[in-house]
């Protein structure tokens, strides 16, 4: 079950010009809600800002964002202490054609979605994971974005209807560990926490940032560099973050196994000590 709101009012149409559906031009972001509130919002507004100036898409009024969000999940009152909200900004309606004025006076559009917990087994022993053989194209004009096409992901995350997994992790085309279709990827080698630059592709996730703050204020480094995939396997351990779940342990990537998972416990345990409860295992 889903609601769709524009200017706090219901809405289940878009114009089939909109520049979203023709040519996927916009951004999204998709924000947890717990107990009717927007967890980690101001990283969501600035990854939203920082995605407008890349775009060249005229900044929505925040003020008003966070009270179009607000109105969307009191609206949603049967939903409201666990679900998601989505955040499409589109460049609207305009001539046919890929080419636009600059800045794009944007259309947004906000939906809020019921969603359920992650099960609590996952958190306390691991998920499953494979290597996709989608690869994402290197040096992108949108690396660290959320655009609305995510044809990458799709591609890479259809591969798990073949071989069924919690989520599919990719590499870029120089064989770079990038990230997940849906998370970010953290592994843990000789005690040292890393996590894959995206400076050439993939998505700067709001729970990336939010776990790469969290250690360093506990004066725990973290590494950002490009990560081959051998260094993979050759890992301690490897934990996922998305701003939905949280933190989760990996557990099995292809063949490789990870039984144990103590750093990413003590990372979960700092994660919800900061708000993120689903990781309080």
């Amino acid at each position: 079950m889903s609601r769709w709101f524009h200017d706090s009012k219901a809405a289940d149409v878009v114009s089939i010009d909109d520049r979203a559906f023709q040519y996927g031009d916009g951004l999204f972001e998709t924000v947890a809600i717990r107990g009717g509130e927007p967890r980690l919002w101001d990283y969501h507004l600035d990854r939203l800002t920082m995605g407008c100036q890349r775009l060249q898409i005229t900044l929505p009024d925040l003020r008003l964002l966070r009270k179009q969000l607000d109105y969307a999940v009191a609206k949603s009152a049967e939903m409201r202490a666990h679900c998601t909200a989505k955040i499409v900004v589109s460049c609207g309606v305009s001539a046919r054609g890929y080419a636009r004025e600059t800045p794009t006076l944007a259309k947004t559009y906000i939906g809020v979605f019921a969603t359920l917990p992650v099960a609590a087994e996952l958190y306390r022993d691991g998920v499953a994971t494979r290597v996709c053989d989608t690869r994402l194209a290197l040096f992108s004009a949108t690396a660290g974005l959320k655009t609305l096409n995510r044809l990458e992901q799709v591609l890479a995350r259809s591969e798990s209807v073949d071989h069924p997994v919690f989520e599919g992790l990719t590499l870029d085309a120089s064989e770079q560990l990038i990230c997940g279709t849906m998370s970010n990827v953290f592994i843990v080698s000789n005690q040292t926490i890393i996590t894959p630059s995206l400076h050439r592709c993939g998505v700067e996730g709001v729970m990336r940032r939010h776990a790469i703050e969290t250690l360093r204020a506990n004066d725990i480094a973290v590494d950002i560099r490009d990560v081959a995939e051998d260094e993979l396997y050759r890992s301690d351990e490897v934990f996922l973050t998305n701003s939905q779940f949280g933190v989760l342990p990996v557990r099995r990537c292809g063949e490789k196994v990870w039984p144990q998972h103590p750093v990413t416990r003590k990372v979960m345990t700092m994660m919800a000590e900061g708000g993120v409860a689903e990781c309080a295992v």
